[in-house]
């Protein structure tokens, strides 16, 4: 039972882990890395409750298996990540070239 003077908290906005993929990504490829932190900056200041709701603020999102693909800079990278919508976090699990996600191998 939780205790009415210490409520239970839940985070507002998104919060984006690990930015260090960000990071490892864009020493590869330099040009990605204003695309990126648009792409986890615009993340971190929404409130995403459902699927619905990254529709909405990303057009060109898919959902596969638990997964969400962020196509960022119209196929220049996608971004795999994980998101517990409760606990309003985007756990990313890969940053790829629009190529490397075509050979499919972040399926495994």
């Amino acid at each position: 039972m939780l205790d009415i003077e210490f409520p239970f908290w839940e985070p507002t906005d998104m919060r984006v882990i690990s930015r260090r993929a960000i990071r490892t990504f864009a020493e590869r490829y330099p040009d990605a890395l204003e695309l990126l932190l648009h792409w986890a900056n615009a993340t971190e200041a929404v409130d995403w409750r459902t699927p619905g709701d990254v529709r909405r603020t990303f057009n060109s999102v898919d959902f596969v298996g638990d997964l969400t693909v962020f196509d960022v800079g119209r196929n220049k990278c996608r971004v795999i990540a994980f998101v517990p919508y409760r606990r309003r976090a985007v756990y990313i699990k890969d940053v790829l070239t629009h190529r490397q996600y075509e050979k499919g191998a972040w399926k495994r």
